[in-house]
């Protein structure tokens, strides 16, 4: 372990073991994932932690990252009442909004032109019209390339509804219990789980987070939740805060900082090595601090945003697709992978313009 001049330890022999495991392939126990978030954010130990997942990452992925595009496509008061979020019914301000399907194709085809993003995902209010949700996929396959995936972020939904969606062409599907579900929303824990349960049963890969931290979420709690997604074999593990939002119910918590959402970003990379169906790890918003923590994903973004006040985030919030490729680069990644498998050399001259 690493001494100061005087010869005390630095770092704690429990850290060293733990992080010297992970290297070696092995994950931490939750117990181990506790204390790992136990330490601030501006300490040494954090900042070997998030050095550590980094490594492990790259490694595991091959250094490769993946561009993925997101298009929120109607909002209105939305039933799940999310006190995190800018269209919950209970305070809402947010003006009902419905992209047209060919409004939807075109986003679609700006978002995928370049050949690189990985999936297309499509977000709906917890709520949504099915029938219209498959025509729009129906519209979208042919206009994207054949090597950009398909996902949802929807509401909570069966297995007749999940094999519905998957015969229509959607490969994946983001669905998450969030942090405190049915305290600071008005859903049932055991329908979010029962819709995981559908993702996977109809074949489609199955996209979750550690969300939307806050300052007053412990480490016990940050870990049960993230513990989720490995125990149902997420395909995508993430974290992502929860941004503050004046109008919010949950406004007065405040937010965290970067710093701390790469530190728990770290954490996520290092136990999804549990999980070998784990292909990959996300930090909401994008940040370079995530993207050296552990995470090899960037979401651009256009169109309604739960975590915007603006009509299209694209304008706002949300990273366009040149952003985040260069983000991707500056971060060190050497080559962007597609949807179908290939891959895409990431340099210089591929971020210009």
């Amino acid at each position: 372990m690493f001494s100061s001049k005087d010869g005390s330890t630095v770092l704690p022999a429990r850290l060293g073991d733990v992080l010297a495991a992970a290297l070696d392939g092995t994950g931490p126990s939750r117990d181990d994932c506790v204390y790992l978030l136990s330490f601030a954010e501006t300490s040494p130990e954090a900042g070997v932690i998030r050095g550590v997942a980094d490594a492990v990452s790259r490694r595991r992925f091959n250094n490769e990252a993946i561009l993925l595009g997101q298009i929120g496509i109607e909002t209105f008061a939305c039933p799940a009442n999310c006190r995190f979020c800018v269209f919950g019914k209970g305070h809402t301000r947010f003006p009902e909004t419905r992209l047209t399907t060919e409004e939807i194709v075109g986003r679609a085809r700006g978002f995928a032109s370049g050949g690189d993003l990985y999936a297309l995902f499509l977000m709906t209010m917890h709520e949504f019209e099915l029938d219209r949700l498959l025509r729009v996929v129906e519209e979208v396959r042919p206009a994207i390339p054949a090597s950009t995936q398909i996902v949802v972020n929807i509401g909570d939904f069966d297995r007749r509804q999940a094999a519905e969606l998957r015969q229509a062409g959607v490969d994946g599907a983001y669905h998450v219990c969030r942090l405190r579900e049915r305290v600071d929303t008005d859903l049932d824990p055991e329908n979010r789980k029962k819709t995981f349960r559908a993702i996977r049963d109809a074949g489609m890969d199955f996209y979750y987070c550690c969300e939307p931290v806050g300052p007053e979420h412990s480490a016990q709690e940050l870990v049960d939740q993230l513990w989720l997604g490995i125990e149902f074999g997420c395909f995508q593990h993430a974290a992502m805060r929860r941004v503050y939002l004046p109008d919010a119910p949950l406004a007065h918590h405040g937010q965290i900082t970067e710093l701390r959402l790469a530190q728990i970003v770290a954490v996520v990379a290092l136990a999804s090595l549990a999980c070998p169906a784990t292909d990959n790890i996300a930090v909401h918003e994008p940040n370079l601090i995530g993207l050296t923590s552990g995470a090899n994903v960037v979401y651009a973004e256009t169109g309604a945003n739960p975590r915007d006040t603006a009509a299209d985030t694209a304008r706002h919030r949300g990273l366009d697709m040149a952003g985040a490729r260069r983000m991707l680069y500056e971060a060190g990644f050497t080559a962007v992978r597609r949807g179908d498998g290939s891959r895409t050399p990431l340099t210089h001259t591929s971020i210009q313009g």
